[in-house]
Formats: C-alpha cells, sequence, structure tokens
C-alpha cells in the first residue's frame, strides 16, 4: 500500500464517520421533536446567547462549566460547523442539540439557580431553555 492509498482511506474514513453521525444526528432530532421547535429556538437566540456570555463570566461557576462555556460561544460562532447551516433544517439542529448538551451538563454540575439568575428572557422563554436542556427541575 502506498502514500495514495493512505490517504484515500483516511478520507474515506472521515467520510464514512461524517455520515454516521449525520445520520444519528437526523435520528436524535426526529426522536425527540417535542424538545424544541426551530421557530421557538431561532426566537431564543438572542436571550440564549446573552445567557451564555452571562454565565460564562460568572466566577462562582467552576472553571470547568466556564470552558465548556467559551467552547461553545466558539462553536457557534465558527463559521465550521458538523452540518453546514444552509442546509434546511438539520443544518441548525446541530447547533441546537450541541446547546441543549451543554446546558443539560451545567446544570448537572452546578443546579438550575444560574441559569434563572442570569437568564434575561421572559419566564416563558426560561421554560423553554430549560425543556431544551432536558430539565424540568424549577428554579431554587
Amino acid at each position: 500500500m502506498n502514500w495514495w492509498d493512505a490517504v484515500i482511506a483516511i478520507i474515506g474514513g472521515v467520510v464514512l464517520i461524517y455520515a454516521v453521525l449525520l445520520v444519528l444526528l437526523a435520528l436524535y432530532a426526529r426522536k425527540h421533536p417535542e424538545t424544541v421547535g426551530m421557530k421557538e429556538a431561532m426566537r431564543l437566540l438572542p436571550d440564549l446567547l446573552t445567557l451564555l456570555r452571562r454565565l460564562t463570566a460568572d466566577r462562582t461557576l467552576p472553571r470547568g462549566i466556564r470552558i465548556r462555556l467559551v467552547l461553545l460561544l466558539v462553536y457557534l460562532a465558527s463559521p465550521i460547523d458538523l452540518v453546514p447551516d444552509f442546509l434546511p433544517v438539520i443544518g441548525y439542529a446541530d447547533d441546537v442539540i450541541i446547546v441543549a448538551v451543554v446546558l443539560r451538563a451545567i446544570i448537572r454540575k452546578a443546579g438550575d439557580a444560574p441559569l434563572g439568575r442570569h437568564w434575561p428572557g421572559t419566564p416563558a422563554g426560561l421554560a423553554l431553555i430549560r425543556r431544551l436542556a432536558g430539565t424540568t427541575t424549577k428554579p431554587a
């Protein structure tokens, strides 16, 4: 096997892994359609970004949580996504799922109180964010 065959094998492997991840993302979005609709998620975007910025600046939160939040903000600001945003529906679904996973991890580590304390929007919006994060915990 020469170096060219190795390059082709690596590229093929990356494409295969990417395809599997896309299928898993589509299955997840299809299995959990009740989580948050795309329209609802887009309406919450300004408040969500403010929340993430405020949580990142909160020195009472553990450093690991703040690092995750910074990485999330970098990922959201980056033009490079797991799924390109120009693809209808699924293009933004990866962003919504990643935000949900990070919020869920934050709530597991720090509890629900920081979410309620830093939320800039309406109570209905906060309830939607909690639903997105997969928690039904009441604010402390």
